[in-house]
């Protein structure tokens, strides 16, 4: 706790300063308040890293030039004086729900996705930035989300045990102290589950409830808005309803503009060239308008992708020929009543969505018919491609703000928040009480147990030990018994794709052999390469011999 205390001290006057530069020079503004120059000061980072991805890793150097040019303007312009009142006249319970964030921070990351995404994708900006042709080596990696570029920014010295999305949460905290809009509180209990990981999912969940909330507050629609509503389809694509119900909004009041687009499409457009680039189409991960660039992923890879995304909408509960075989009928009943706890997500976001839709024609303001149409339409392009109850969790939270927006809830939220940050507290200290509760979470297996060293420091796994093989022009590393690339040296892949490449006759291989940089291509396996992948792939299999 003490070291994420001490990279708060550091990160939050950083990114203030740099919003109050980017506030005052591009008039890019959220909301008003010190929160608002943090959220500013996010985005600004976020594209200027996202940008300059392209062409280099981000090193220690750059964190402290980062900082040095932070530092320098909160101390020049006398951005301090403001930042530092409100932290001497906030309320006491934002402190106490401040502590309750940092040690929620504390525990071990459990999010699978930290050891088989994040983490890689993270090490990779590091060292080389945007690599082209990524996802040729592990088409995961081919996300690269806008999330991790502002990680990777700050991963060496201020904050190496990937907890940005403390930063966030604080930030969070102090726009609901600075607006008094104290229906929000009730949504942090939820969110101290994604504090451990830099989960692209907090930051698409925050933007989307304050961009709303300032919608809701009369806040006048403008570019700033569409801007920081594309930035949040940037970092999590699941939130496409967002950039389209501030579109739709725009246009019904008349407000559309070059000037008023410009900003948001000039991200999205840094966001299609970097698909591009790494993924090699231009919305990942699907195969759709394709340029037929050299580098794009191998078609059966992509195939096998979208069948993994069928088998994870039924929570794999179904094999692939069952599902072929599902009248339109069975395809709907067999999603809602899956076994297990996804069940009550999936049930619970029809029964939201037609209460909401009800609500929306009684109201009869075009505010809510529009988020009512675009929620909608996030929701059944979800179900189209892959309905796992992940994707909509956002819905949840909108729809009750958008309902409760106008109610004074101020004690029952602060209930609501403390009751339940209690709650997840309790499971991260003991998470057996979780396994009982809901044995059908399966995260809940993977969640550490509470350690004395999470008061100086988080508590964070060891990198696991690794093999190397060489395959053609290219030397991967492979965890040794681990199914995740985690720690594991770049260039690393899963021990499962070596199969894949076996079966599918394919291998990664670098576009230039003496070059890591310049990136990635698929090509047939030559009889010395399935030599080489078929001696691989007895060694790992024999690791897993040798331990029974």
């Amino acid at each position: 706790m003490v070291l994420l205390l001490f990279s708060l001290l550091i990160i939050l006057p950083t990114i203030f300063s740099w919003g109050t530069v980017a506030e005052k020079n591009f008039n890019l503004k959220i909301c008003d308040g010190i929160s608002g120059k943090l959220f500013s000061g996010i985005f600004c980072l976020t594209v200027f890293l996202n940008i300059l991805s392209f062409f280099t890793g981000f090193t220690i150097y750059l964190e402290i030039l980062i900082f040095f040019i932070g530092l320098f303007f909160f101390i020049k312009n006398h951005t301090y004086k403001d930042f530092l009142c409100f932290f001497k006249k906030t309320n006491l319970l934002f402190y106490v729900f401040a502590l309750i964030c940092i040690f929620c921070a504390s525990f071990y990351p459990f999010i699978l996705d930290h050891f088989g995404y994040y983490v890689p994708t993270i090490k990779w900006l590091r060292e080389f930035g945007l690599v082209k042709g990524i996802s040729n080596l592990d088409l995961t990696l081919g996300q690269m989300s806008s999330w991790h570029i502002l990680q990777s920014g700050f991963s060496h010295l201020s904050d190496p045990f990937l907890r940005i999305n403390l930063i966030l949460l604080i930030a969070y905290l102090i726009y609901i102290f600075e607006t008094k809009r104290w229906l929000h509180l009730s949504f942090v209990p939820a969110m101290l589950l994604f504090s451990q990981s830099p989960s692209p999912d907090l930051p698409a969940f925050i933007f989307s409830l304050i961009i709303i909330n300032e919608i809701l507050g009369k806040t006048k629609i403008n570019s700033s808005l569409l801007a920081f509503g594309i930035f949040a389809f940037t970092i999590k694509p699941t939130m496409i309803w967002l950039p389209l119900f501030i579109i739709i909004m725009m246009i019904i009041e008349k407000k559309i503009s070059l000037k008023a687009i410009l900003p948001g499409f000039l991200i999205f457009g840094i966001y299609i060239i970097k698909n591009l680039w790494v993924f090699g189409y231009p919305l990942f991960p699907m195969a759709l308008f394709d340029l037929n660039l050299p580098w794009k992923p191998n078609p059966e890879i992509m195939k096998m992708s979208s069948e993994y995304a069928l088998l994870k909408t039924y929570d794999a509960q179904y094999s692939l020929q069952q599902i072929a075989h599902f009248s339109f009928q069975e395809k709907i009943t067999n999603w809602l009543f899956l076994q297990g706890i996804k069940s009550v997500f999936n049930i619970g976001l029809i029964i939201f969505l037609l209460f909401y839709g009800i609500f929306s024609f009684i109201k009869k303001e075009k505010i809510h018919l529009i988020l009512f149409l675009s929620l909608v339409t996030k929701s059944i392009l979800i179900i189209l491609f892959s309905a796992q109850y992940r994707f909509f969790l956002d819905v949840f939270p909108i729809i009750i703000l958008a309902v409760l927006y106008s109610e004074n809830l101020r004690k029952i939220s602060f209930t609501v928040c403390a009751v339940g940050s209690l709650l997840v507290l309790s499971f991260f200290i003991n998470p057996q009480i979780l396994r009982i509760l809901i044995p059908s979470f399966r995260l809940g297996n993977t969640m550490g147990k509470f350690e004395i060293i999470q008061f100086y420091k988080p508590s964070e796994y060891q990198p696991t030990d690794f093999e190397s093989f060489k395959i053609g022009n290219v030397k991967v590393n492979v965890s040794k018994k681990y199914p995740f690339n985690f720690e594991t040296p770049v260039p690393a892949i899963s021990e499962s794709f070596m199969f894949n490449y076996k079966n599918f006759g394919i291998s990664p291989q670098l576009i230039d052999s003496k070059n890591l940089k310049r990136g990635f291509i698929w090509k047939k396996l030559s009889n010395q390469e399935k030599k080489e992948l078929d001696n691989a792939i007895k060694t790992i299999q024999s690791n897993y011999q040798q331990e029974n």
